[in-house]
């Protein structure tokens, strides 16, 4: 069984990999690429789902969307060379301590 937590992580997680589904879709013209990126989606949206029984909603969309975010910055740094400057690598921290920050004052 999931908890409210696991399941956002979870969530979260499976946004990078609809991103990066997006990206290899080719404007959704690739089968397997788009058939991973909507069956991503799909999950990621239900496990948010599953997960606002228990965790509240600002915090939840919060965490989802930061992990999202700074794992689509990473995998764009990591996998496509993207700039990995002092600057972005800087507000990727940020985003990663908020989110962590968030799970800490929530009290759930």
């Amino acid at each position: 069984m999931l908890t409210g937590w696991s399941a956002l992580l979870l969530a979260g997680f499976l946004e990078i990999v609809w991103a990066i589904g997006l990206k290899y879709s080719d404007s959704l013209t690739r089968f397997w690429p788009t058939a991973i990126m909507v069956t991503a989606i799909a999950l990621s949206f239900w496990l948010l789902a599953v997960s606002l029984k228990s965790v509240p909603f600002g915090t939840a969309y919060a965490v989802w969307t930061g992990i999202g975010a700074a794992g689509g910055v990473i995998i764009g740094i990591v996998a496509f060379g993207e700039s990995a400057d002092f600057l972005r690598v800087t507000c990727v921290i940020f985003i990663i301590a908020g989110t962590l920050g968030l799970r800490l004052v929530s009290g759930h």
